[in-house]
């Protein structure tokens, strides 16, 4: 009896062989875990997406999309417009002036160059005159500068008299001894004949 014992197992050792392993209990809370963790991330880009499509939504919407489109159609027209003028201009400037009739009447050309001088002439003097109006606000500093040169003046005068008295001392200093010069060689001989 003792040799059927040892092969026949009871009960409540399978039953303790059979219960769960812990690797295998902790698999499913952490499938459990992940699956949460999904849902979570799922849930946060649902959000995100929410988030920048109301950010977004005065571009992306059509009635702002409508809006901007005329926008730039009426942009788009103005800018053609200019390039026609812009077009136009050019082949204006690139014609020949001598194949068009002259705007002006031939018999009043000679008024014209008349009209040209004194409108010449008109500009010289507004531009002196012009620059006299500019100098009014130097001209207090131009009276100091005149008062103070008629307080040096004397003084300047005064050198220039005794500059004078001197140039005109050497003058004559000059002059006699250029005549002393003139006779002396008068008088002497230099043993020239004209025998």
């Amino acid at each position: 009896a003792s040799p059927r014992r040892r092969d026949v197992i009871s009960v409540e050792t399978l039953d303790l062989t059979c219960r769960r392993t812990p690797c295998f209990a902790k698999f499913s809370e952490m499938e459990a875990m992940v699956n949460m963790e999904a849902e979570i991330n799922e849930i946060k880009l649902k959000t995100e997406m929410m988030q920048l499509e109301n950010e977004t939504a005065d571009i992306t919407h059509h009635f702002y999309l409508g809006k901007k489109c005329e926008i730039l159609q009426d942009m788009n027209r103005h800018l053609e417009a200019i390039l026609k003028e812009k077009r136009d201009l050019r082949k204006r400037l690139i014609k020949h002036r001598c194949q068009e009739s002259l705007p002006i009447e031939a018999t009043f050309h000679k008024c014209i160059v008349e009209l040209l001088t004194e409108a010449v002439t008109f500009i010289e003097k507004l531009e002196s005159h012009l620059q006299s109006v500019r100098n009014i606000p130097q001209i207090p500093h131009m009276m100091n500068n005149m008062v103070s040169s008629e307080r040096t003046e004397p003084a300047v005068f005064s050198k220039l008299e005794e500059l004078t008295e001197q140039i005109l001392k050497w003058e004559e200093l000059q002059k006699e001894m250029y005549s002393n010069n003139v006779c002396n060689t008068a008088d002497l001989d230099f043993g020239l004949s004209l025998t």
